[in-house]
């Protein structure tokens, strides 16, 4: 891949997580109550072959989720990530057949975009308030 490539990939996942949550930080802070989660993927944990930029900025989002779960922690905000795996979508769909799904994924199958919601929606309730710097994989047993 060229650099413009590899920039492309990065700017997306890794400034757009500081264009989302730096202007909500401080109202955050003043309140001392906030949930951040990010969507990141399996792939930012397992790599993935000939998406090394991909895969790179996925795993930075990892780190920053730590970091600032670290540094959120005793305001009262959370922070985590999810990172899903094969998502049922017509993208998923062209590009992992059945049989590789079944190689792939222990669970033998793509997951629903509304299991990933299902978490996100528990990150985000009060119910979650201890849970915080996690990735949480929603990948049928992927890593």
């Amino acid at each position: 891949m060229d650099e413009a490539q590899w920039r492309k990939v990065i700017d997306v996942s890794l400034q757009g997580f500081y264009n989302v949550t730096q202007p909500l930080m401080m109202p955050m802070v003043a309140t001392r109550w906030g949930r951040i989660v990010t969507v990141t993927s399996v792939a930012g944990q397992l790599g993935n072959r000939g998406q090394v930029n991909y895969s790179a900025a996925k795993a930075g989002l990892h780190g920053a989720t730590k970091a600032l779960a670290q540094e959120l922690a005793a305001r009262g905000i959370t922070v985590n990530a999810i990172a899903p795996g094969i998502i049922e979508s017509p993208m998923s769909a062209k590009s992992f057949p059945p049989e590789r799904i079944k190689q792939l994924v222990p669970a033998a199958r793509v997951g629903r975009a509304e299991e990933v919601a299902a978490l996100a929606g528990f990150l985000c309730s009060e119910q979650a308030s201890y849970i915080s710097g996690q990735i949480i994989g929603v990948n049928g047993g992927m890593a």
